[in-house]
Formats: structure tokens, C-alpha cells, sequence
């Protein structure tokens, strides 16, 4: 049977689903890269929430999907951007989504980092921007997860320039307990972080952000860096300290990224791994026997569905994100915390199934068929 999908001119076009599914078993984790993948949250469509109120999680869908990934021999970056922190999820919220999965993943043997943010503040002086990273950084430890120092919009509103940056973020990497991993995520994820590290010209910003990684390089696991510019990303990664990981969160260019040249390459850490985690993984043990065109074949033709969900307005991904993972069969419904299930149109989420539907994304295309029509039928669309 076809679907009747949205179309470009505003009528209907007719698609024929995928029958069969594209099959990739459980594996163990890479060994050449670390992958990471930035997992999204399950919302409680049952609760009585407003858009605006603390959100309310499934936590058993939560964790489940966590162990899917766990399962695919991938890691799990947790309550980063992709858990919609800031866009959805509270601090009071990432704190228990912190807890609930670092005791899974020891449960079950699974990597695990966790981002550490300052969103318990708006904006505030210096001291205050340190004291709520402390905190944060506090819970992450103490749940025995690797730290992930998140981009702070309290910190890019109070900052006067790139001595701030160097005095904050100095002051946590002596007090941090393990390496943490750098985070750098460009204004198009969230338009607060515009002139992050001090200076909106980003050659200024990238020679703050090295010299904060140059004066704790044995505090410094790695730098993720999600600028959505390959060049920017690999003229970075050739200036880092040795020993100093660079993960990418490019989600336009990441098979380039991390199949690397001559002269390095990347890890990864990474939101759209949330929906191609089986493929993914299977595609970076594909790498791992040194078959650099078989990782490419596999993971180039993802980059389409990528792009797609990642367009403009960028920090809206998340929708397609929870759409792929309501069409899969990880959660019972189309619905997210703060509502968030609005922020993309219909023929957006249409073209996102079909592309995923392309790749074999779906391990029920039938399912996925079902789901994709009813979401059809609720917009008026009429097969």
C-alpha cells in the first residue's frame, strides 16, 4: 500500500513504504573511535502538564532506550542538548535523568558521560555561574559518569570577555576529579551561546578555547565541538594537545569527520546517532578492520536524513528525533516534554520518514507504516 505524503508544492505525492527491514544485531562497543551517542528523553503523555511546567519523564521508556543503544555496543551522552536541557527539560529534571542512568549503565556495563550545565540560573554574576557548574558537576560525579562541561548561557550573558571564560572554566577543571570533556556548541543549537568564549569572531573564540584546554591538558579528556563546520573542526583538531580527544558534533559532515586523513581524526558524540545507533555502530566497526569505504558506505547515506532533521531552525531537531524513535517502536506515542512535538511541520516530519524509511532505519516498517498513517490522519490528510 502507498502513503500519501505531504509534497513540496503543497499537494500530496504518493510513496511506497520499505517491506523489509535492514538487520544490525547487538555488537560490542568500537575499538578505533569512542562514539557517543546524545539520547533523547521519553515524555509521560499521560501527565497533566503544561508546555512550561517541570517535565514530566517515562522513565521506563527513558532507560529502555539507553539500553537499546547500550546494546548496539554505543555510548551514552546524557542530559545534553538532545534530552532538550533547556528546551523542555529543568535542572531538577537532567539531575534525576543523571542519577537513573549512571546506575543503569553500571547495571549494565555501559559508557556513560553526562552533561554538566548551569541551567538552575538566567543570568547572574561570576561566582554564581561557578557555584551552579560546581553543583552540577557535583551530581555527575557523584552518580560515578564522566563530566561533559556543557556551554553555560548564564555564563555568555554575565562574561565581560575571554578572561571570564578562562577564569570559570579553570577554577572547575582543577577542582574536577576525572578528565572531563569540553563542550562548544555553536549559536545555531541555541541562539544564548552567540560570542561564546568570549568574541563572536570565531578565530578569537577557537584561540580562547585552546588555551583553556593548554593549562589543564590532564584535565581534559576531549572537546566536543558542534559548529557544523568541517574545516573550523579539523584545523582545531590538529592544534590539540596530545592525548586531547576531539569528539564531533557536526551533524552535517560526521562520516568525513571521523573516517579522518592522514593527519588525525575525530570521535564522535553525537544527537543524530540517537536515530541511526544500530547503523552507526555497525558502520564504526566496519572502520575498526581499517575498511574505510565500507564505513563510508554505510554511513554516507545518512547524511541526507541528518541535514533534514538538523535544518534550520537547528535547535528544533529534537522533534524529528522523538518522530523516529515514536516510528521505530522505542515509545508508544508522538508526544515531548514542553510540547516540543509542535516545533516541526507536517511535511517536515513526513520527509524525515521517508528518508529513515529508505535507510531501514525502521526493525518494523509495517509499524512504522501504521504509525506514519495515523499521524497522517490526525493533520486531515486522507489516504
Amino acid at each position: 500500500m502507498t502513503l500519501r505524503l505531504p509534497a513540496a508544492n503543497g499537494g500530496l505525492r504518493a510513496y511506497e513504504p520499505r517491506t523489509e527491514p535492514r538487520t544490525f544485531g547487538p555488537g560490542t562497543p568500537p575499538t578505533s573511535r569512542v562514539v557517543l551517542s546524545a539520547a533523547h528523553v521519553v515524555a509521560d503523555p499521560l501527565a497533566d502538564v503544561s508546555p512550561d511546567a517541570p517535565a514530566a519523564v517515562d522513565w521506563d521508556a527513558t532507560l529502555a532506550f539507553r539500553r537499546h543503544l547500550w546494546s548496539h555496543g554505543l555510548g551514552v551522552a546524557e542530559a545534553m542538548d538532545t534530552a532538550q536541557r533547556g528546551m523542555g527539560l529543568d535542572w531538577a529534571g537532567a539531575a534525576e535523568l543523571v542519577r537513573r542512568s549512571a546506575a543503569e549503565a553500571r547495571a549494565v556495563g555501559g559508557r556513560i558521560a553526562c552533561g554538566v550545565g548551569t541551567d538552575q540560573l538566567t543570568t547572574g554574576s561570576l561566582a554564581g555561574v561557578r557555584a551552579a557548574y560546581e553543583e552540577q558537576l557535583a551530581v555527575v560525579e557523584e552518580a560515578g559518569a564522566q563530566a561533559i562541561l556543557m556551554a553555560s548561557r548564564a555564563l555568555a550573558a554575565t562574561a565581560a570577555g575571554p578572561e571570564d571564560y578562562l577564569e570559570v572554566y579553570g577554577h572547575l577543571l582543577r577542582q574536577a576529579a576525572e578528565p572531563v570533556v569540553l563542550h562548544w556548541l555553536g549559536p545555531m543549537f541555541d541562539p544564548a551561546l552567540a560570542g561564546y568564549w568570549g568574541s563572536a569572531d570565531l578565530d578569537a573564540a577557537t584561540e580562547t578555547f585552546l588555551e583553556v584546554i593548554a593549562a589543564h591538558p590532564d584535565k581534559v579528556d576531549g572537546v566536543k565541538i558542534s559548529l557544523l563546520d568541517a574545516g573550523r573542526e579539523i584545523a582545531l583538531r590538529r592544534r590539540l594537545p596530545r592525548g586531547v580527544r576531539c569528539y564531533t558534533g557536526d551533524d552535517f559532515h560526521y562520516p568525513e569527520l571521523i573516517a579522518g586523513d592522514e593527519q588525525g581524526f575525530s570521535h564522535a558524540l553525537l544527537g543524530v546517532f540517537d536515530p541511526l545507533g544500530p547503523l552507526a555502530a555497525e558502520a564504526v566497526r566496519v572502520l575498526d578492520t581499517g575498511d574505510t569505504q565500507g564505513f563510508r558506505d554505510l554511513l554516507d547515506p545518512t547524511v541526507e536524513l541528518s541535514r533534514h532533521l538538523f535544518q534550520a531552525p537547528t535547535r528544533f531537531y529534537k522533534t524529528g528525533v522523538v518522530l523516529l524513535a515514536w516510528l521505530a517502536g522505542h515509545q508508544s506515542h508522538f508526544t515531548m516534554v514542553g510540547g516540543l512535538q509542535s516545533a516541526r511541520s507536517l511535511p517536515h516530519l513526513a520527509r524525515a520518514y521517508e528518508l529513515a524509511d529508505g535507510l531501514g532505519l525502521f526493525p518494523d516498517p509495517k509499524l512504522a507504516e501504521e504509525r506514519m498513517r495515523n499521524l497522517l490522519a490526525l493533520y486531515g490528510v486522507d489516504q
